[in-house]
């Protein structure tokens, strides 16, 4: 007759002696363990470190898991690594706890998660005590019994492929961020034009989507995830296609029109690679004075000049929004009195765009808007447009309240050859002031 024998637990804990539990995982980490022919030529433990180091939580590794794996790593030698060699950490748990400065219960739960994400198994001696010995002359470990960082080799493919999973990711999210600022910029430059039509400008509907806007306009962080960042690009790409029907205007597809903005235009001429691509209220690059006229050249040549230059014509840029028609007495007579008192005493042209890059900042008109302007329409052509902005801003009634997006809105005219600065200077002046100023166009 055959007889059974059950166990209770307190028989099965007796049985274990204290030993580890065996399991499929266990006897896998062993088997790559045993099978480590040391690394490839070119790579190092360090390699492998950085790897999953850059992995980080998506492989599994907490920052304090991989802090005890470097500090394993620094007992190991090179010879540990190569074909033959076992890279077995063999120092006393209770060693591991002092240098560290935590308990040895918290080294064990560490050495845990890296054996479940992979990086580490245990050659573990009967008592389980932690020791070993290297031969004196070669180095190489004449018998180890502990923590066996063999298994962390064979991590190397997946972590690639974590790595190359999260770069492409990264680069979908940069694109998603890239789209929703390119549209933002486009919401805001629309909503700016809208507001200055005399015609058909609704100021209740320009309001309900500026409130759309102001409710999607949110902070675009890292933490974001990217659904939720596409999600968001759907929504300001729905916005600006609502706002163009509302507009009646029409324009390229999104895609293309991204494309454009965020292609870079080579100049012929170049000081150098690394050159900002903005433009200096007084000294700009040459890749901004490039498309200028012979007036902008002027502003340049010689100090000895500036009575040429104070009589100089604006200039015009690449598009020509009416600045030919524009004086200097007229632009002068203009401006509001916070611009006139950047001015000296017998203005020129020169002062007239210092004295507008100076009161930018107060409007709130960025690094960035000035030197598009200045692409656009030239340097004098930047100035009578915050002029204009800052008329814009000091009226009474209807006063621009975002004055930078005002200005991006007079800049965006004049890359569409909308923009007739000389029929708004006329119209700030009045008939009986344009008639006097006419005659001050040789000033």
């Amino acid at each position: 007759m055959q007889t059974l024998h059950t166990f209770t637990n307190q028989q099965l804990k007796s049985l274990g002696g204290g030993g580890r539990v065996a399991s499929d995982a266990l006897r896998h980490a062993q088997t790559l363990a045993d099978d480590f022919r040391g690394l490839e030529e070119g790579a190092d433990r360090y390699g492998l470190l950085l790897l999953a180091k850059r992995a980080g939580k998506l492989a599994g590794f907490t920052p304090r898991m991989l802090t005890l794996l470097e500090y394993y790593l620094a007992f190991t030698r090179d010879c540990d690594w190569e074909e033959g060699g076992r890279p077995i950490v063999y120092q006393s748990l209770a060693r591991t706890s002092l240098d560290l400065g935590v308990t040895e219960r918290q080294v064990q739960k560490l050495e845990a998660a890296l054996f479940a994400a992979g990086a580490i198994a245990w050659n573990d001696s009967g008592n389980h005590k932690r020791y070993g010995q290297r031969c004196a002359d070669t180095g190489r470990i004449v018998y180890a019994y502990g923590v066996d960082l063999g298994p962390l080799a064979s991590l190397a493919s997946q972590l690639n492929a974590i790595l190359e999973e999260k770069r492409r990711h990264d680069d979908a999210w940069m694109a998603a961020k890239r789209e929703a600022s390119w549209l933002r910029r486009q919401v805001r430059a629309l909503l700016a034009e809208w507001s200055q039509r005399e015609e058909g400008a609704s100021m209740m509907e320009i309001e309900r989507f500026a409130s759309q806007y102001d409710a999607i306009a949110v902070p675009i962080r890292t933490s974001m995830d990217l659904s939720s960042l596409e999600s968001l690009v759907a929504e300001h790409r729905s916005l600006y296609n609502a706002i163009q029907g509302s507009m009646g205007v029409g324009g390229l597809e999104i895609e293309e029109g991204a494309q454009c903005c965020s292609s870079i235009k080579e100049t012929p001429r170049s000081s150098s690679r690394d050159e900002p691509k903005v433009a200096h209220y007084k000294y700009p690059t040459h890749s901004f004075i490039e498309p200028c006229s012979r007036s902008d050249a002027s502003f340049q040549v010689s100090v000895r000049r500036s009575s040429e230059v104070k009589e100089a014509s604006p200039s015009t840029g690449q598009s020509s929004p009416g600045l030919e028609h524009v004086t200097l007495g007229m632009a002068l007579s203009a401006a509001s009195e916070r611009l006139a008192a950047h001015l000296p005493r017998d203005p020129g042209w020169a002062d007239l765009v210092e004295a507008a890059y100076r009161l930018r900042t107060e409007l709130g008109v960025s690094q960035e808007s000035w030197g598009e302007a200045c692409v656009v329409l030239g340097r004098s052509g930047a100035a009578v447009a915050l002029l204009v902005t800052d008329r814009a801003a000091l009226r009474k009634d209807n006063p621009a309240r975002a004055p930078a997006a005002y200005f991006r809105g007079l800049v965006s005219r004049a890359e569409r050859g909308e923009l007739r600065l000389h029929s708004t200077l006329f119209g700030l002046l009045g008939p009986s002031r344009t008639e006097r100023t006419r005659g001050t166009a040789g000033r």
